[in-house]
Parts: structure tokens; C-alpha cells; sequence
């Protein structure tokens, strides 16, 4: 059965970014700051820098003032950085950080790890 296999790969996964995620060294991130996070990534992933603006109405979940908090609270813990673009100083641009690259690094070894069970 393909099907149940893919399932419990995923299923490790999870178990495997909880436990990652509980860690003392991993950043303290609530449900919605790590789906920010992983928005913000996505875009990244695909060549493109948000603004603070866009940032703020991604289509997530919740009021652009909270997803404002949530952009500061990462940008707080070090995981991205708001920099003022060159043609427009007015507009700021979200760009991961270093600690950001790390900790999708630590999710990616969660996501080998459960494929390598296989």
C-alpha cells in the first residue's frame, strides 16, 4: 500500500518537527508566526522578496495588525530583516536571515530523516 507508507513518512515528520521544534535552541514560535515564517519562505524560495505591506496581506489568516505583530516578533527573534529598498525608501523588504536558512535547514533534516525509514 503506497498510500499508507506516504502517510506514515509524513506522520514522522510531524513527530520529528515537534520534537525539533521543542528543542532549548529552537526559536519559540507560536502556530502563527511559523506559518508566516514558512509564507514568507515560500516566496523567498521563488525568487521573490515580500514587502512589509504584502507581508501583511498574505492570506494566512488574521487582521494585518496581527500579522504586523507577528512580523516583528520574528524579525525580533532574528529570524528575518525588514531593509529599506534601494528605488524606494519608503517600502521595506522582509529577507530571511541566516538563523531563518538554519532552521529550515533543521526542518529539511526532519523531512530526510522521515523518508529515510522508508
Amino acid at each position: 500500500m503506497q498510500n499508507n507508507r506516504i502517510i506514515d513518512t509524513y506522520f514522522r515528520f510531524l513527530n520529528l518537527s515537534h520534537a525539533m521544534h521543542a528543542l532549548p535552541s529552537a526559536p519559540k514560535l507560536d502556530a502563527g508566526e511559523i506559518r508566516l515564517l514558512e509564507a514568507l519562505a515560500t516566496s523567498w524560495h521563488a525568487g521573490h522578496a515580500l514587502t512589509v505591506k504584502e507581508t501583511m496581506s498574505l492570506p494566512i489568516g488574521g487582521a494585518p495588525a496581527t500579522l504586523h505583530r507577528k512580523l516583528t516578533r520574528l524579525k525580533n527573534l532574528g529570524l528575518v530583516s525588514m531593509d529599506e529598498k534601494a528605488d524606494d525608501m519608503r517600502a521595506k523588504t522582509v529577507s530571511p536571515t541566516r538563523s531563518a536558512l538554519d532552521y529550515f535547514e533543521k526542518i529539511a533534516a526532519c523531512f530526510d530523516e522521515a523518508r529515510a525509514v522508508e
